[in-house]
C-alpha cells in the first residue's frame, strides 16, 4: 500500500486475511488515474487512528460492488439499513454512554462473529467495525467498535454501551447477511 499514488514504492503491506473468513474487505473512498492508464483506489484501513487510509493499485485488488449501507443516528438512537437507496429496516438501538461515546464517521463491516449464547454480552451476533473507540484501547480488539446483539430489550434507545451499537437480538438477525465491507455511517 502506498501513502499516495505518486510515491515510488509501497510504504507498507497490509494483510486482509481474517481467521475463519478468508480475505476481508475494505471500503474504497476514492479513485484516480495515474496519467499512464493505471488506476489507484483509496481505501479506509481498519486501524487506529479512525479515518486512516492508503492507496492501492486497482490491478492488485478485487473490487466488489456494494448494495447495502447502515446509517446510525446517535441523536435518534436508530440504525437504518438501506439497500440500493431503499430503507429495508429501522431499529431503535443502544449507543455509547457519555463517558464512552460512540465514534462518529464513516466505517465499514470488518468482521462477522456468531455467538452461541443469545443472552451473552454480545447477543447472538456481532459485526466488528473498522473503527475504534475514541476513549478505550484496553478493551477486546483494542477498543474496536461493533454492532452487536443484546438480549435486553430495555437497551433500545438508551445510552448504555461502551461505544458499541447494541441491537436487540431479534432485529440483529436481519443484519446477518450483510457482506464484509458494508459502509457504516455514524452521525450525531
Amino acid at each position: 500500500m502506498w501513502n499516495k499514488p505518486t510515491d515510488p514504492k509501497p510504504a507498507f503491506v497490509f494483510d486482509t486475511s481474517l481467521a475463519g473468513v478468508g480475505f476481508g474487505r475494505m471500503l474504497v473512498t476514492a479513485a484516480r488515474g495515474d496519467g499512464s492508464g493505471g488506476r489507484w483506489l483509496k481505501v479506509e484501513l481498519p486501524i487506529r487512528p479512525n479515518g486512516a487510509d492508503a492507496w492501492v493499485r486497482d490491478d492488485q485488488v478485487h473490487v466488489v460492488p456494494r448494495h447495502d449501507e447502515l446509517v446510525i443516528d446517535l441523536s435518534n438512537r436508530t440504525l437504518t439499513h438501506i439497500r440500493e437507496g431503499k430503507v429495508l429496516d429501522r431499529f431503535r438501538v443502544g449507543v455509547g454512554q457519555p463517558q464512552y461515546p460512540t465514534a462518529i464517521g464513516t466505517f465499514y463491516v470488518w468482521q462477522k462473529v456468531n455467538f452461541d449464547q443469545w443472552y451473552g454480552p454480545y447477543g447472538i451476533y456481532a459485526l466488528g467495525l473498522s473503527g475504534f473507540s475514541p476513549v478505550l484501547s484496553d478493551w477486546p480488539g483494542g477498543g474496536r467498535m461493533a454492532i452487536h446483539g443484546t438480549s435486553d430489550p430495555s437497551d433500545r434507545g438508551q445510552q448504555v454501551s461502551h461505544g458499541c451499537i447494541r441491537v436487540y437480538n431479534t432485529d440483529m438477525k436481519t443484519l446477518r447477511t450483510l457482506p464484509l465491507g458494508t459502509p457504516v455511517i455514524i452521525r450525531r
